[in-house]
């Protein structure tokens, strides 16, 4: 049998383990299962299916170590960023459970003296689920727990850079005598996913580049199935002139460099007005060479390597073509010279022009562009200069110029100063490229359900 070679980025790309490549009659096996466990896990209903989960959701908690370890050798993930993926996802995962029968509840829509009208939340029967390979166990959550808690059953494929991960997950997933078929998991790189895609499937799910999910929209609708699609990001960040700029800094430092900038949702093009660009410029610079960059493994690292060499090598190529054209590297721009493996030091360009790649593409490292503006139309035009629409950042003391430049911005999310979006009440998911439909919140657990109106007499 073929196998996947799961390798630690961190470590020089020592090997860590091996998990074998789903055959083609594994992958048609797995979703012929799905198929036939869906009317059961469909009849037993929201509550009876969430009481299934639970003792899942106590497992995971359970083996919470086991799962930052595999991370952190598999992905580079710094012990820091591990912990904090495993908690707050941990987080969701209770959400979904403590919600799930809320947000799927039947709803009037209409009554008078004679008839009553109710829309009720169906599964539409099996969901493929397609996660990367940036946040494996919070990916994981998002994917599956909702499309499990709706009433499909799933067939899952996690990212070829995490099999050992996805193996974990598929063991705690299976051990607490949840109905055979409801949960199914293949391995596999794209190839698999393709594969899966091409079979009897009802809803397709998947959180990864916009590219592949262009790709898998076209499947989708030639299936004639719904697709959730929440794929790639460039985030833009505003700093307006009467900005706290001290107040900004952590904020700006977190927002681009947790988990090494590689997160769809991550600042990716920060745009400064001119007044108050070098100080800015100046701060962020010295809040990332105060951080240490080494050993994922070890307590005090701040950032630690990419997921894998494909990856540094996209990055050195998009920096090396802003530097070919005239960019200015603040900090960074180079691998560190004491370690092995897949890292970057983290990394400020200025001097951008728009042809450079680091403004045009989704850039999933430790780098950071940084552009000035004049004026406010000018800030919501750089803003809007891209492919993307997942997120956005604004910066500044006046309410209603906030409120104003919000509106204007092409994006699913909008922070506004300190207040953070991610909550798992909050709908999220991506203008343009950056996807379609919703994720989180009674929004997304609808996303996963047909919608039946029953109108009917009363008694």
């Amino acid at each position: 049998m073929a196998k996947i070679i799961s390798t630690n980025p961190g470590k020089n790309y020592e090997f860590i383990g091996e998990v074998e490549i789903s055959s083609d009659e594994e992958i048609a096996e797995k979703v012929k299962n799905a198929q036939e466990a869906k009317s059961n896990w469909k009849g037993l209903g929201v509550k009876k299916r969430i009481e299934a989960i639970r003792p899942i959701y106590e497992e995971f908690i359970k083996r919470k170590e086991e799962i930052i370890e595999l991370i952190i050798k598999e992905i580079g993930k710094t012990r820091k960023d591990a912990n904090a993926e495993l908690n707050r996802y941990s987080n969701e995962f209770r959400w979904f459970l403590d919600n799930g029968e809320m947000a799927l509840k039947e709803e009037i829509t209409y009554e008078d003296d004679k008839t009553i009208h109710k829309a009720y939340y169906e599964p539409f029967g099996v969901s493929a689920v397609i996660t990367p390979w940036n946040y494996p166990f919070g990916m994981f959550v998002w994917g599956n727990i909702p499309n499990l808690i709706a009433g499909n059953t799933v067939v899952f494929k996690h990212s070829e850079e995490c099999p050992l991960t996805g193996k974990l997950i598929e063991d705690i997933m299976l051990s607490k005598n949840l109905p055979r078929g409801v949960f199914n998991e293949i391995y596999g790189a794209g190839s698999v996913g393709s594969k899966l895609l091409n079979q009897d499937i009802n809803l397709i799910w998947f959180t990864g580049s916009s590219k592949t999910g262009k790709e898998i929209y076209k499947i989708a609708a030639n299936k004639f199935i719904k697709a959730v699609l929440e794929m790639g990001g460039s985030n833009p960040g505003i700093i307006f002139k009467d900005a706290d700029v001290d107040k900004c800094i952590d904020k700006l430092y977190a927002k681009r460099f947790t988990a090494c900038g590689q997160t769809c949702d991550a600042l990716k093009r920060l745009i400064v007005e001119e007044s108050v660009f070098d100080e800015v410029i100046e701060k962020l610079k010295n809040k990332i060479e105060s951080k240490i960059v080494g050993d994922p493994d070890k307590e005090e690292t701040d950032i630690g390597s990419l997921a894998a060499k494909r990856q540094l090598d996209l990055l050195e190529a998009q920096v090396r073509d802003a530097v070919n054209k005239g960019a200015k590297v603040i900090t960074g721009g180079k691998k560190p010279n004491n370690l092995k493996g897949a890292y970057y030091m983290p990394t400020i360009l200025a001097n951008i022009a728009k042809d450079m790649r680091v403004w045009n593409e989704e850039v999933f490292g430790p780098v950071l562009a940084v552009v000035p503006f004049k004026d406010e139309e000018e800030a919501i035009s750089l803003a809007n200069d891209t492919e993307y629409g997942l997120g956005a950042l604004v910066f500044t003391n006046d309410k209603k110029r906030a409120e104003r430049v919000a509106s204007k911005i092409q994006a699913g999310t909008v922070e506004i100063n300190s207040a953070i979006h991610w909550m798992p009440c909050n709908p999220f998911g991506g203008y343009k490229e950056s996807g379609m439909g919703r994720e989180h919140g009674a929004v997304g657990f609808h996303e996963l359900c047909q919608i039946k109106i029953v109108s009917n007499e009363k008694a």
